[in-house]
Formats: C-alpha cells, sequence, structure tokens
C-alpha cells in the first residue's frame, strides 16, 4: 500500500507532467490535489525536495517505459523502436519534463542538476540494455547510447521547430549510422 507522501508523489507528477515545471508553485499544486501546500511540506521537506520526487517519480515511469519494450529485430529497428517509444503518449511528456529539468540543471540550478545527473545514469543503463538485447555488446551499447541519447535530446528540442518529415529522415540517418559504425558487433538476427 502506497503512503501518503507516494500518493502525493505521483499525482504531483501527473501535474507537472501536464503544466511543467518552470513557474511551478505550490499553493496551484496543491489545490490540484486536493490538499494545502502546508501538507505537501508536510510530507516533502521543502520544495526542491517535491521538485526532485518529481524528477525522480518521471524517470522511473520512463525508465518501467523503456525495460517493457519487446526487443527489436536489429540494431537499426532498436534505435527506430526507442524514437518511437520517446515520443509516443505519456513518454513524450516525461521526455519534454525532463528536458526542461535539463535545460534548468545546465545553468546550476538545484534541485535540477543533481536530480538530472542521476536519473540520467538509470535511462542510459536501460538504453544500453535496449541495445543489448539485439546482440550490441555492453561496450558498443554504451557508446551507442552516448550518440542516440545525445541526438534524440537535440530532436527533442528541435521538434518544434522541424517537420515530421525532416525528424524522420534525420532518425533514419542515425538509425543507419549506428548500424554502419556498430552493426559488426551485434548480431543482427536480434538474438543475444
Amino acid at each position: 500500500m502506497a503512503t501518503r507522501r507516494e500518493e502525493l508523489a505521483e499525482a504531483a507528477t501527473d501535474y507537472a507532467l501536464e503544466h511543467g515545471l518552470i513557474g511551478l508553485s505550490l499553493r496551484p499544486l496543491a489545490e490540484a490535489l486536493g490538499t494545502s501546500d502546508r501538507m505537501l511540506l508536510y510530507h516533502f521537506a521543502d520544495k526542491d525536495d517535491l521538485v526532485a520526487t518529481i524528477l525522480r517519480t518521471t524517470s522511473a515511469r520512463s525508465v518501467g517505459t523503456l525495460r517493457e519494450l519487446p526487443p527489436s529485430r536489429d540494431l537499426r529497428t532498436a534505435v527506430l523502436d526507442l524514437w518511437q517509444a520517446v515520443t509516443t503518449g505519456s513518454q513524450e511528456r516525461c521526455q519534454r519534463l525532463y528536458v526542461e529539468a535539463a535545460a534548468l540543471g545546465l545553468f546550476g540550478r538545484e534541485p535540477y542538476a543533481t536530480a538530472v545527473r542521476a536519473t540520467n545514469a538509470q535511462w542510459v543503463s536501460a538504453v544500453a540494455a535496449h541495445f543489448c538485447r539485439v546482440g550490441l555488446p555492453k561496450a558498443a551499447a554504451r557508446q551507442a547510447t552516448v550518440l542516440v541519447d545525445a541526438t534524440f535530446m537535440g530532436l527533442q528540442l528541435d521538434e518544434p521547430l522541424d517537420s515530421a518529415t525532416q525528424l524522420r529522415r534525420t532518425v533514419n540517418d542515425l538509425a543507419d549510422a549506428v548500424v554502419a559504425r556498430w552493426g559488426g558487433a551485434s548480431d543482427q538476427s536480434g538474438s543475444a
């Protein structure tokens, strides 16, 4: 059974996914959750603790979704499947929240910088595992993850500015590049 803090964390995460982190204020959040800002501060040390909890909860959801992806048939498809996963449904909102937090963390704002570093380590591990499931050795999977993750981050920043056709073309080019660089290191039949 979930504690009240865990229930509030889940509900606050849903709120943040809908409204974003920039300008997050305790009173409107508390009102939306059917509680008071004082009760939020009872369950969370302060606003930074609440924001860090939201980021951890979002990360757990994202990593869980990624770990539930069925194995792709080959390395190229693994890149395409990953892009499909991060740009669809609730996962897309989780990614947008991560991008927002990463941008704030880039300027050294806390708790964003610390929380993003921690959640990024979990994400990188899950993406590398996704690539390992198509036969890529661990070291190659980690290298491919760095390239794919950085490219996806850039594409997500550019997404509102680029056409869907351009994004698809870029993701396909990335998939081709990953196969050209690491395809010989993996079992392209899809078995691990």
